[in-house]
């Protein structure tokens, strides 16, 4: 009989180990803001579901999202745009900083620039290439139409049609707005300057020195030439359906990914032009500087010399609360089930959550930045934080790997033989022959070495002030695809157990 009983002790013990932290009580957890992680998000969601984690999250905004968690009406915000910028910018954020918070890196993205425009014969183009000035000149309207000589310059000398440019951009506050308007200030200062100055009070608001703006203008002398859509989906489908004719946008990457949307090659600091692929994403954050609250600095970025680089290229975050290791924290949860369901969720997002970011148009966070969403979970919790590695941790980047969807397609004008790689016609050529751009389907696998540098910041778990890199070596996701380990050890224990313990039941009858 004792022996029966220890062979029940023995399942139970089993079982208990595998089934427990699936079957804990895990509180709904809440998010909202930034459109730019959306994507990201759905498929975190869809992850979390499949492991029993109870997350919900809307893509709104940045700034609604930095609000609605500090009124503690979602349980953690998305965002792009720091709780300072969007205080003095009047974007709100007072009641997060009241309630504390800490930033939370998640995932590495860019902003594309999308377009709508047909060439002289009416086909539609493709293949546009544009320097950061003129991409900076366009969006403060500096550059009006479609046939200006310095959009000619980089497109093979063929000019496109002189028709008046619809600038494409979103309504009310946006963190995407705050990032790529930082951009254009750098891109083209002068340009730029002006552009505010003409709309100081037409919606813009009274900027400060520095601070970038989260709003464009919905009256005064530019705003005829904007057409501003609510969301993130709305640009990409508009702009993609092609109802808005001689339009250029500004949208996450993911969404030109996911509505198939041309996104222009823009050239980077070493005069090279290049999409913001994956590999080219995690090249230019190689000179992404980090504050010691883990919020982003991205001059260097928009300047990196690296030839691979995409200058347009960020940051997501997710803002959460912690009791201690920043200044800013005020404390966690007050429901245990909560902060069960947060730790457990950013796990998944530093884990397997980054194996799909480059095939969806993100590029998976490098290992440090992984390692600083465990070091976040312990200022939430106040317990050691758990150690990742590539024996532990899904995300490609610790099997020197970006994932599926990193490599960026070849430039089809220099493939062509209609420009030279720093975009200028190439002799006896008169313009692009073919309207064939590149591929917006997901890549073959990339096998470099993921982009992980950082000069200026301590390494998490690690010491080193560089950001760790990674060998070069295949990255195998395994036999499970995306659905990960853990869930299919759950999965083997419930076909499994009943069969043992009906063993066990037998023996003890």
């Amino acid at each position: 009989m004792i022996r029966r009983l220890a062979a029940l002790g023995g399942v139970t013990v089993l079982l208990s180990l595998v089934i427990t932290p699936g079957a804990a009580a895990l509180s709904r957890v809440t998010g909202s803001g930034s459109s730019y992680v959306g994507p990201a998000m759905n498929d975190w969601q869809n992850g979390a579901t499949s492991r029993g984690i109870p997350v919900n999250y809307s893509a709104t905004n940045s700034p609604a999202g930095v609000n609605q968690y500090g009124d503690r009406t979602v349980d953690f915000g998305g965002t792009e745009a720091e709780v300072s910028s969007l205080i003095a910018a009047g974007g709100g954020g007072l009641s997060a900083q009241t309630r504390g918070y800490q930033y939370v890196p998640d995932v590495a993205g860019a902003v594309a620039v999308m377009y709508n425009v047909t060439d002289q014969g009416g086909k539609r183009v493709d293949y546009l290439h544009l320097t950061r000035e003129v991409i900076g000149r366009i969006f403060s309207r500096d550059i009006t139409r479609w046939s200006d000589p310095a959009i000619t310059a980089t497109n093979g000398g063929k000019p496109l049609p002189d028709q008046p440019i619809t600038l494409v951009g979103r309504t009310g506050q946006s963190g995407t707005t705050a990032l790529f308007y930082d951009f254009i200030a750098h891109a083209a200062p002068a340009a730029y300057n002006r552009f505010v100055s003409r709309n100081i009070g037409n919606g813009m608001g009274n900027l400060p020195a520095g601070v970038r703006p989260i709003q464009l203008p919905g009256q005064g002398p530019d705003a005829e030439w904007y057409r501003l859509l609510a969301d993130s989906d709305q640009i990409a489908k508009s702009v993609g359906s092609g109802s808005i004719p001689f339009s250029i946008a500004y949208d996450e990457f993911a969404y030109a990914q996911l509505y198939k949307v041309p996104a222009a090659w823009v050239q980077n600091g070493a005069g090279q032009y290049t999409q913001p692929y994956a590999e080219n994403i995690a090249a230019a954050l190689k000179h992404a500087e980090l504050r010691p609250d883990l919020s982003q600095k991205l001059d260097k970025v928009y300047s990196n010399t690296d030839p691979k680089s995409y200058p347009i290229s960020a940051y997501s975050y997710v803002m959460m609360p912690c009791t201690s290791g920043r200044d800013t924290c005020r404390g966690g949860y007050g429901d245990p089930g909560k902060t069960d369901t947060m730790t457990a969720f950013l796990e998944h997002v530093a884990c397997d959550g980054q194996i799909n970011m480059a095939r969806i148009g993100y590029s998976p966070l490098p290992p440090n930045l992984s390692q600083e969403i465990m070091n976040s979970n312990a200022r939430l919790t106040g317990r050691p934080a758990k150690q990742l590695n590539a024996g532990n941790c899904g995300n490609p980047t610790f099997h020197g790997s970006l994932g599926a969807g990193a490599a960026s397609p070849p430039d089809p004008l220099v493939t062509g033989g209609i420009i030279n790689p720093d975009g200028k016609p190439k002799a006896g050529t008169s313009g692009p022959k073919t309207s064939a751009g590149p591929s917006t389907g997901p890549a073959t696998g990339d096998k470099t070495a993921t982009a992980t540098a950082n000069p200026d910041e301590e390494s998490a778990g690690g010491g080193s002030k560089n950001w760790r890199e990674a060998a070069p070596a295949a990255y195998d996701e395994g036999g499970f695809g995306g659905f990960g380990g853990w869930a299919a050890l759950v999965l083997f224990v419930a076909i499994v157990a009943p069969l043992v313990m009906r063993g066990v039941v037998r023996k003890l009858r």
